[in-house]
């Protein structure tokens, strides 16, 4: 159905200044349980923000932050400050997220790097191809080319 179809019930609901706003607006009404994927893709924003805002902080093994962070580290910190806890562990995380296909992901989804069936490294996708992550020692967070057709993709419910 369209959002014209709706616009009788919406004046009996809402009241005809309200619909009328919302229309003029450009607003959405949401389906019952559209809201949790409206609510997760603004969390994944904010933890994708959030991971932005660490570009420089250094690399340090077993490091959750706020000034070192280790790969799983920054993306704990990122949602953590987003308003969702995440397990430790790159493996840990990766068993506890929704699993995506690379064609469904989006900007704030977790982006797992494997050999065989072994997650070894995790960053937050930011969209074309590039994740933000913490690399490795003597490197800082950063925006990064995923270079790897060795991934894997979830979405943090």
């Amino acid at each position: 159905m369209t959002a014209q179809n709706h616009v009788p019930s919406l004046l009996t609901r809402v009241g005809a200044v309200s619909a009328l706003t919302l229309a003029a607006v450009g607003g959405t009404l949401l389906a019952p349980g559209a809201s949790s994927e409206a609510s997760a893709a603004t969390l994944a924003t904010k933890a994708l923000n959030v991971a932005a805002s660490k570009k420089g902080s250094p690399y340090k093994y077993g490091a959750t932050g706020p000034y070192r962070f280790d790969c799983s580290g920054l993306t704990l910190y990122s949602f953590k400050k987003a308003g969702k806890k995440l397990p430790r562990t790159t493996q840990q995380q990766y068993n506890s997220t929704r699993h995506i296909s690379s064609s469904s992901r989006q900007r704030g989804d977790l982006v797992f790097f494997h050999s065989g069936s072994n997650v070894y490294h995790v960053g937050i996708y930011a969209g074309e191809g590039k994740i933000w992550h913490s690399p490795k020692t003597g490197s800082v967070v950063r925006l990064e080319k995923i270079w790897s057709k060795s991934v894997w993709y979830g979405r943090v419910r």
